[in-house]
C-alpha cells in the first residue's frame, strides 16, 4: 500500500520511523560467531577434561556456556531480524501504518488498546544492543507490536502514539496549520 492510499484513510503523513534491520542482523552474526567459537573450543576442552579435577572442567563449562548463550542469542536475533525485515512505522494524523517486508497494516488510533514503554536501561551498551528502549503497542484484537532501540527515534514514536491514544492529542500532518489547543 502506498503512502497516498494510507493518507486517504488515516489522514496526512506526519513522519516515518524505520527499523535498522541491518544492524540487527550484524549483531546476530557477531553473537553467533562468538557462540560458535565458544562451542568450538569448549567441546574439545570438555572432552579432554573428562576424569580430571584441576581447572579444565571449569574452563570447559565457561566456554560451553558462552557458546550456548551466544549461539542462542544469535539465532534469536536472526529470527527477529527476518521477521521484522524492512520494518517501518508511518505516523499519520489518525493512526499508524506498520510496514513489514512489503506488507502494510493500517492501524487507526481507535484500534490501539494500550501503549507501554520503558527506557533508560542502565546496563552497559544497552542502546547498542537494541535494549535501551522498549515499547509494546497492544491492539484491541489482541495483537502486540514491539518497538525497540533498533527503530529510529522509538521514544518519539511511543510518545506520539501514547498522546494520540490516551490523551486525545492527534499529530498534525505536514503542511497543515496548527490548531490551537481546545480549552
Amino acid at each position: 500500500m502506498r503512502r497516498t492510499d494510507a493518507a486517504r484513510q488515516l489522514g496526512g503523513f506526519v513522519r516515518e520511523h524505520r527499523t535498522d534491520g541491518g544492524r540487527r542482523l550484524v549483531q546476530a552474526g557477531v553473537m553467533s560467531t562468538v557462540g560458535a567459537a565458544g562451542l568450538a573450543f569448549g567441546i574439545p576442552v570438555a572432552l579432554a577434561s573428562v576424569g580430571t579435577t584441576d581447572g579444565a572442567p571449569e574452563l570447559a563449562g565457561l566456554l560451553l556456556g558462552i557458546g550456548l548463550v551466544g549461539l542462542g542469542l544469535g539465532i534469536w536475533r536472526f529470527v527477529q531480524g527476518f521477521r521484522t525485515r524492512e520494518q517501518s512505522f508511518d505516523v499519520h494524523e489518525r493512526g499508524l501504518t506498520h510496514r513489514v517486508a512489503g506488507a502494510a497494516t493500517l492501524i487507526p488510533w481507535e484500534d490501539i488498546a494500550s501503549v507501554g514503554a520503558h527506557g533508560d536501561d542502565g546496563r552497559p551498551l544497552a542502546e547498542a544492543r537494541g535494549m535501551g528502549f522498549a515499547c509494546v503497542i497492544r491492539l484491541r484484537d489482541g495483537r502486540a507490536i514491539r518497538v525497540d532501540s533498533f527503530t529510529a527515534d522509538a521514544p518519539e514514536l511511543a510518545r506520539t502514539t501514547h498522546a494520540a491514544v490516551h490523551l486525545g492529542r492527534l499529530p498534525q500532518g505536514r503542511g497543515r496549520p496548527r490548531r490551537p489547543p481546545a480549552a
